[in-house]
């Protein structure tokens, strides 16, 4: 039998790409977007010529009620969720002292609590059936820090230590929770660094290039997938080698 998963910030980027390899692995799949309606349709499409059911669902992950409402509208067309794919994430970079306290609460709220959101409902499913896994996106940044990305840095840092206190609590119930922590990767995140930056970035990089979406979906379809089952609690960064 097919398994469930659902994908969240799964219109562009990471997400989009780990949404139609699993659609591809013929998982189905739960597409959750906000604001990119159109760019949700096109990867909903694709994940349908797989011939796996698929439901593309908007909610702003950061609003518990939306997250409440999206699960109910899953479970009802899926029957479960064994996956939980905690994508969705913003980034705004300017210097510490020219953050708006509103811009503060939404880049946590939506990279940090919009996690704790779509995880609360997640396990309650999950903990039905004493199985399930949860791969939750952080950042390199969440474990270096990052100048310029002060209220990211903290919001994927602190997903580190979500990730490793809920593997402690749900892996006695068969519950497996790991988080991609990926490096420079060729997103819309890096599209406005101006190339000198991102030069002298790639220079510190041994691999010395960006990584693909893909390669980062690759990672997590291990991850969830019955090859990884001995793999939790986990805080996996693949960064060309530019953290070893």
């Amino acid at each position: 039998m097919a398994k469930n998963v659902l994908v969240t910030g799964s219109s562009r980027g990471i997400g989009r790409e780990t949404a139609i390899l699993l659609a591809k692995e013929g998982y189905n799949v739960a597409i959750n977007y906000n604001k990119s309606e159109d760019k949700a349709k096109e990867v909903l499409e694709e994940c349908l010529s797989y011939g796996v059911k698929a439901i593309a669902i908007k909610a702003d992950v950061s609003d518990f009620k939306a997250v409440e409402k999206m699960f109910v509208n899953i479970i009802e067309e899926f029957g479960s969720i064994d996956i939980l794919i905690n994508n969705a994430g913003i980034a705004v970079a300017k210097q510490f002292q020219d953050y708006d306290p509103s811009e503060w609460h939404e880049i946590i709220g939506t990279n940090l609590n919009g996690m704790y959101h779509c995880a609360y409902f997640a396990l309650k499913d999950m903990m039905k059936r004493h199985e399930g896994v949860i791969i939750n996106l952080s950042s390199i940044f969440g474990i270096t820090g990052a100048a310029m990305e002060v209220p990211y840095s903290t919001s994927k840092g602190a997903v580190i230590a979500f990730t490793k206190s809920l593997a402690r609590e749900f892996g006695y119930s068969g519950i497996r929770i790991n988080s991609v922590a990926p490096g420079g990767i060729d997103t819309d995140m890096v599209a406005n660094v101006k190339d000198d930056d991102l030069d002298a970035f790639l220079e510190e990089v041994p691999l010395g290039r960006l990584g693909k979406p893909i390669e980062i979906a690759n990672l997590i379809s291990f991850l969830v997938s019955d090859k990884a089952s001995y793999i939790t609690g986990q805080i996996i960064s693949p960064n060309g080698g530019w953290l070893i």
